[in-house]
């Protein structure tokens, strides 16, 4: 049974749900940490592991948003996957970021099979919109082969994007969903990194979508 929390140990569980509600991620320590003027993460943490000890949260190691909910755990099963900072919904870029983050969401919602391999990606730039994917929204990807109208992460000539994977006269090529954009054709290389499998909208209240 749960112990009885302080008042600040209720100020930040009900600010792990608020966040988790709103945007389908765990805030990180230093939001944390920016949130309740706390001296540094390392208070951020000493306040995670009380709410962990009373067992009203459960966390992961060596991750940085790993901290679930045990009534989430007792739902379904559920899949850790790992989030790997943004991708351009626009022009292609050839930045590159570290993981930070990871997303825990049950096997019945994702839709694929637990084996498979699956990362996130929140999305930058507006190319996407007219199939609904908004600057600021995370794109959930799995790796395998595409399929003509797939939306995917790719590598196009060394840069990264997320477009709809497009096939005509045998000739891959990457298609914008914003008729501002235009077609991407590789001079030299287009490999696909991920095939989208789910969005999560951002905003309070907007859920999670699957693509359809």
């Amino acid at each position: 049974m749960s112990l009885k929390l302080t008042t600040r140990q209720q100020e930040l569980l009900d600010f792990l749900h608020k966040v988790h509600h709103t945007t389908g991620l765990m805030p990180t320590t230093r939001e944390i940490q920016s949130h309740f003027g706390f001296a540094s993460q390392t208070a951020a943490v000493t306040h995670l592991r009380a709410l962990e000890r009373k067992g009203v949260i459960q966390r992961l190691a060596g991750k940085a948003r790993a901290v679930v909910f045990p009534e989430d755990l007792t739902r379904e099963e559920i899949v850790d996957i790992p989030l790997y900072g943004q991708i351009p919904a626009g022009m292609p870029s050839d930045t590159q970021e570290e993981p930070d983050a990871s997303i825990s969401i049950d096997v019945s919602t994702l839709g694929v099979s637990r084996r498979a391999q699956t990362f996130a990606l929140r999305v930058r730039g507006e190319s996407m919109i007219d199939a609904h994917i908004c600057d600021g929204d995370t794109v959930i990807l799995e790796v395998r082969e595409p399929r003509s109208g797939d939306i995917v992460a790719a590598l196009i000539d060394g840069e990264t994007t997320l477009k709809r994977y497009a096939v005509e006269k045998r000739k891959p090529f990457l298609h914008a969903e914003n008729e501002e954009y235009p077609d991407l054709i590789p001079a030299q290389e287009l490999i696909i990194q991920g095939v989208m499998v789910m969005l999560m909208r951002t905003g309070a209240g907007s859920g999670i979508r699957k693509r359809g």
